[in-house]
């Protein structure tokens, strides 16, 4: 198997720390977990590489963006000291380039997202504004076959009432109440720990591409497409 896939013992030790979460357990299988935090590292190293191919990726490394797998349990309901998974956001580059990527794995639950978690406000005025004007383009590009196939409908919060300045019955308004422009796509089990993995999440990446090209677009220019200096 490729030194750049998820490796079985990886998700084995997720699966029997899902199973076994506590100190002691933990600390039994310190030497499997570093092995397979290892192996994650290097497969986000290996995937910012390929994805820096066809975007501009400003994570430097996996190990940058790995999240902890100990649990800060001070406001949680749960007291379990580990987080049975192994996860990392990578962000796009500049102003320009603006919305990441993320990936989940853990067993029985493994998923990617990317797009827009977190719009600031003037972000989220600029693109309802642009989707108010300029809804048939939108509505191309989310109903394109590769994002349809590999993600279905567009994701992300969602206001219950109409956006403040925009009318109720206005023909984009389902679109225009999002407040995050997420897609997801979920993976079985056996599908992660393949030895194809890594180029079938770079390829699920890129192909999300024309949204990511839309919306850099449209937050780098005015309403007049006037770049924004």
């Amino acid at each position: 198997m490729s030194q750049y896939s998820i490796q079985p013992s990886t998700y084995t030790f997720l699966s029997d720390l899902s199973k076994n979460n506590n100190r002691e357990w933990f600390a039994n299988h310190k030497n499997t977990y570093e092995d397979a935090r290892q192996n994650m590292i290097d497969f986000m190293d290996n995937l910012i590489v390929a994805m820096n191919q066809h975007d501009t990726i400003e994570t430097p490394t996996g190990k940058s963006i790995l999240r902890r797998i100990y649990s800060d349990v001070r406001f949680s309901a749960s007291k379990a000291p580990y987080t049975p998974r192994f996860a990392g956001r990578m962000q796009r580059a500049t102003m320009y380039l603006r919305g990441g990527y993320y990936l989940f794995l853990k067993p029985g639950g493994s998923y990617l997202t990317c797009g827009f978690f977190s719009p600031n406000p003037a972000d989220l005025k600029r693109i309802r504004l642009d989707i108010a004007a300029n809804e048939n383009e939108w509505n191309e590009v989310l109903s394109s076959i590769a994002i349809k196939q590999n993600f279905g409908e567009l994701r992300g919060r969602q206001l219950k009432t109409t956006p403040k300045s925009f009318q109720k019955d206005h023909p984009a308004i389902e679109l225009l109440r999002y407040q995050q422009y997420i897609f997801r796509h979920e993976f079985k089990d056996e599908e992660v720990t393949a030895p194809d993995f890594l180029p079938k999440v770079n390829g699920l990446f890129q192909s999300v591409r024309p949204f990511f090209d839309l919306m850099s677009h449209i937050l780098t220019t005015d309403l007049n497409g006037e770049l924004i200096v």
